[in-house]
């Protein structure tokens, strides 16, 4: 069955937007959605191995959203434009519950975008366990590389 289409297919910035808008309101179909309809499309989330295919990306967030909804919020995007490519490294913001209570936490993430058929969409997303000092060095880099 095809997927749905992202509601904006304009640009990798509008599927980013749908991507991190699904992760905040646990919307799968909207998440999948934002992804290539390739089997080669990888996933790695932070401390965790590579994901291949849609079947194996779409468990994963399953998994997590079976535990809540994912407070990640984008920030400090870096973007390289290419013909027909686009990569966006940034840093997301989550909130995170720790057993003293509610916490923030940093991950640094690459986002890769293909144009497609039916548009721009995802073809990977790695993430990695980010500390504050790496928030910090992000926040005085140039918001654009060229």
């Amino acid at each position: 069955m095809p997927k749905p289409a992202p509601p904006d297919t304009g640009s990798p910035d509008e599927i980013e937007a749908s991507f991190y808008e699904a992760l905040q309101t646990g919307d799968i179909e909207k998440l999948m959605a934002c992804w290539a309809d390739e089997d080669d499309i990888v996933c790695v989330h932070p401390g965790g191995g590579r994901l291949v295919g849609a079947s194996q990306i779409r468990a994963s967030f399953e998994a997590m959203f079976a535990n809540g909804t994912i407070q990640a919020r984008p920030e400090r995007l870096h973007r390289v434009d290419m013909l027909g490519a686009c990569m966006h490294n940034l840093l997301e913001r989550l909130d995170i519950q720790t057993p003293q209570g509610p916490a923030q936490a940093c991950v640094i993430a690459t986002n890769v975008y293909h144009r497609t058929a039916h548009g721009w969409r995802m073809v990977a997303h790695h993430a990695s366990p980010g500390s504050p000092a790496e928030a910090q060095d992000l926040q005085d880099l140039p918001s654009v590389l060229h």
